[in-house]
């Protein structure tokens, strides 16, 4: 919005043939060019702050502003030719408010045939009208540029969005799938065996009390296999979460660098994890950054992890995500923080100090 509206600059000289009375009448004149600014920044606010305007509205807000323009340049072209600089703001606008590129490009056409044939009409200077027309052409190429690679932009945010999504939903299927190889077979023996004990419950107790003891084995066993497959994902979390964010990143096109992955506690271990899971998460739904930086740094004091990219930053915001790591950080001695990067984007930092494994390990 703020590179059209520096174009403003060039409705001075009209203006000014307006201030000198070199038009007339003047106040129609001061009008048409007041309200045709206003139409213009308000046609380019609707695509570029993604207002929500009916097409019919806007394609008929474009026909007014090229109407106005093409009306002034004419009524009041041999004044100056600045007053052909109106059809570079028809231009513009209609190349940025127009969705199909063939629809643009005869706007853009129509744009400079529009100031060719009123130059001749009113016998303006062949070299003003020449100038007038190039840089009408070059407008709307520049903006029709503009306007696809915004859209490019929009598109690869929602297939980020899109990635982090499947991503979630991956790992808890995933997640699901080990739990149903875990237990599906055991909690089918459990049931057959309860039912089995109901039946010879009533006429042979001895037998009952026998199945029931080997539920109880069974059920004891399934327990150990649910610990240890509960510790194996914590042991392991940080370093899965670490490859599952290169993988997921790169396929974004986010280059991603890694320094020092350290020897890390069971603690430790599981509270980066989760924080690298939201962090990432965080950069491929909200920054719009192309690189991201992880690192680990663990010393006698206890383990730094810190995420660093280089999007469009901004005032940190807390939401339902790190709110939640930052509960479970103060649980175990550890900080969270997230603070604007040097040069853009977003630093998120987690502290986890030595002696929190002291405490929970005792």
């Amino acid at each position: 919005m703020a590179a059209h509206t520096l174009w403003l600059w060039l409705l001075l000289p009209p203006a000014a043939t307006v201030a000198r009375g070199e038009v007339h009448p003047v106040p129609v004149a001061m009008v048409g060019l007041a309200v045709f600014a206003l139409l213009y920044l308000a046609l380019v606010a609707v695509p570029v702050a993604a207002l929500v305007v009916r097409p019919a509205v806007h394609h008929a807000g474009l026909a007014l502003l090229a109407l106005l323009g093409v009306a002034l340049a004419a009524a009041y072209g041999d004044a100056a030719t600045g007053w052909l600089a109106l059809l570079i703001y028809v231009c513009s606008a209609g190349t940025v408010g127009l969705l199909r590129v063939s629809w643009a490009f005869t706007w853009v056409g129509g744009s400079v045939a529009a100031v060719l044939v009123i130059g001749a009409a009113r016998r303006l200077p062949a070299d003003g009208t020449t100038q007038i027309a190039l840089i009408t052409l070059l407008a709307g190429a520049m903006t029709l540029a503009f306007a696809r690679v915004a859209r490019l932009v929009d598109e690869l945010r929602s297939t980020q969005r899109e990635l982090a999504r499947s991503v979630v939903e991956r790992e808890r299927l995933r997640f699901a799938k080990d739990l149903h190889d875990l237990l599906g077979h055991t909690l089918s023996v459990v049931v057959v065996k309860a039912e089995v004990v109901r039946r010879l419950a009533p006429t042979d107790p001895l037998r009952a009390a026998a199945e029931a003891a080997d539920i109880e084995r069974i059920g004891r066993t399934a327990l150990t296999e649910v610990r240890e497959a509960v510790t194996g994902y914590r042991e392991h979390s940080f370093a899965r979460e670490l490859d599952n964010a290169r993988s997921v990143l790169a396929d974004v096109g986010i280059t991603v660098t890694v320094l020092g992955t350290g020897n890390l506690d069971v603690d430790t271990d599981d509270a980066f994890g989760w924080v690298l899971r939201e962090g990432v998460t965080n950069v491929l739904r909200h920054s719009g950054a192309s690189r991201c930086d992880i690192e680990v740094d663990t010393d006698a004091d206890g383990s730094v992890l810190t995420i660093r990219d280089n999007g469009v930053g901004g005032r940190p915001r807390f939401g339902n995500g790190l709110r939640g790591l930052s509960e479970r950080l103060e649980r175990t001695g550890g900080t969270l923080r997230v603070d604007p990067a040097h040069g853009g984007g977003l630093l998120l930092t987690v502290r986890v100090p030595t002696r929190t494994v002291a405490t929970v390990t005792e």
